[in-house]
């Protein structure tokens, strides 16, 4: 009981001597229990002690219950306030409602309600970690035991959303099972990498394989165009399930989830690669072959996704489809807002197709500004402040624009990202690309133990900048780093969030279908 015996209540009723039989209840659970018989004298009390919960009396004579409630929150805003009234009456309910009281009881009440009201309350987080902590124990053995090298790309995507699921249940239960799962995950990671090694091909030949990059729009989107269905397609890049599972509740007021699914996303999963497939329903190679003026090779000068409009247009050509399409990418909040004034003209269209950069911005300004890094400190923290984001953004005001319309609405991201841990060596020349995730280039020095090793592009479909172009993807939460200046360049980027290489995080994206209430 040491832990009871530290929560001070404070009761405030004009009528406090008839209710000795309750206090005295409470003190013999262990509770500290104060009394007040007028809202003048509880918030003089209240000034000058610290207090867990308050009961307060909805009908006294002077300051009134809600005149009372009101002052408490000015001085205590956060101090949840369980209100007590003989009065049900709606707008008195309303009001104390609206003044943010915690939970109400009505009279007469119960020693046992008031106990449960105290648990409900004052214990709730540490009854909901407990809760969390004594199920994820349950689960822990059949997560484990499921995990092999040899799961269907269904089973991984499963498996994928059991752990993400108990990430967000442990992230604020202060258990030493946090750490377990990290494990539990990074094991999972390992056996992942081994399914995509030996897969990887045959997931790219194989027409029937896994929803990837190349055919979320031919498969996904072109069906609901098809059915005469206008479609918004949300993309906001560097978008994973743990931060989509994260914002779900702030849009189930406007939209219904038609459809909570994954894909694959193609390797790299970086933007040049992975979106660019997207748009185009194409491999990077095939883009190369068939677009050569649309493909921007690693050495080449301009931006890697300068062309994603006119991929879209490629695509709906070689389907013979003559749909009506826009393109918008959003990468600062005046063009935000400026789509939120125009959004009516996306009516117009069959398809409307908008780019989010923040969250990989986000992820490139953590690793750039210490700041950043402070405030998105770890994963639980890096998902709140995407969170925080998401509410106060322009793409939350678009949605609950398009929640007004009938278009179905498709959310889904090119690729995730990983928080990086452990430093690979690899050397290569002064064309070696900059990702940390995976390189591209010729003569890489590298233990092939250590990484995915593709020597012949082409059998993945990647383009070759020259004939003895290879290339190396990181697995799990690795990353490459040059000999040169190690330690510094190892600090420097550690515990960063990065995308290009092989896990559940960067590979395995959400696509939402949403429908408008």
């Amino acid at each position: 009981m040491e832990e009871i015996k530290k929560i001070r209540i404070l009761w405030i009723d004009d009528e406090i001597e008839h209710l000795k039989a309750h206090v005295i209840f409470l003190q013999q659970k262990g509770f500290l229990v104060d009394t007040a018989s007028n809202g003048n004298d509880a918030l003089n009390v209240l000034k000058e002690n610290h207090f867990d919960l308050v009961f307060l009396d909805e009908n006294m004579p002077g300051l009134s219950g809600l005149e009372t409630l009101i002052r408490i929150k000015e001085i205590r805003p956060g101090l949840p306030v369980i209100m007590i009234t003989k009065n049900e009456e709606e707008d008195i309910m309303d009001q104390a409602i609206g003044s943010k009281i915690t939970d109400y009881l009505i009279k007469p009440v119960k020693p046992t309600q008031i106990l449960s009201s105290i648990k409900r309350h004052v214990h709730r987080d540490r009854l909901v970690s407990q809760k969390a902590t004594s199920d994820y124990q349950a689960q822990f053995s059949d997560i484990g035991f499921r995990l092999s090298d040899n799961l269907s790309m269904e089973e991984w995507q499963e498996v994928y959303r059991k752990l993400v699921y108990w990430e967000l249940e442990l992230q604020n239960a202060d258990s030493p099972l946090d750490e377990v799962l990290k494990m539990q995950k990074r094991e999972a990671n390992q056996l992942f990498a081994r399914t995509v090694k030996n897969n990887y091909e045959n997931w790219l030949l194989d027409g029937d394989g896994p929803l990837m990059s190349h055919r979320v729009l031919k498969n996904y989107i072109l069906p609901l165009l098809d059915k005469g269905q206008k479609v918004v397609l949300i993309v906001i890049d560097n978008f994973r399930l743990d931060q989509w599972e994260t914002i779900r509740n702030e849009l189930t007021p406007f939209f219904d989830i038609a459809d909570d699914n994954l894909y694959c996303s193609i390797l790299p999963t970086a933007t040049q690669y992975a979106r660019n497939a997207l748009f185009s329903g194409l491999l990077p190679l095939q883009i190369q072959e068939l677009y050569p003026n649309l493909w921007t090779d690693e050495d080449e000068e301009g931006g890697r996704n300068q062309y994603e409009e006119e991929l879209i247009g490629t695509f709906m050509k070689r389907m013979r489809r003559s749909f009506t399409y826009s393109y918008h990418k959003i990468s600062d909040s005046d063009a935000g807002k400026k789509l939120v004034d125009n959004f009516r003209q996306l009516n117009s269209y069959d398809l409307n197709v908008i780019v989010f950069n923040f969250i990989d911005m986000l992820s490139h300004a953590r690793t750039e500004l210490k700041m950043i890094r402070e405030l998105a400190s770890d994963e639980s923290a890096y998902r709140s402040l995407t969170r925080s984001w998401f509410v106060h953004s322009s793409l939350y005001e678009l949605f609950k624009k398009l929640s007004e319309a009938k278009n179905r609405i498709v959310l889904t991201s090119d690729h995730g990202s990983i928080r990086v841990q452990h430093p690979l060596k690899v050397i290569g020349d002064r064309n070696t690309n900059t990702n940390l995730r995976f390189k591209q280039g010729k003569n890489l020095d590298y233990n092939a133990k250590e990484v995915y090793e593709v020597k012949r592009p082409e059998s993945i479909f990647l383009p070759r900048i020259n004939v003895s172009t290879s290339y190396i993807f990181a697995k799990e939460d690795d990353f490459f780093a040059y000999p040169n200046n190690y330690n510094y360049y190892v600090n420097y980027y550690k515990d960063s969030f990065q995308h290009g290489g092989i896990s559940l995080e960067e590979m395995l994206i959400p696509l939402v279908e949403l429908v408008p209430l």
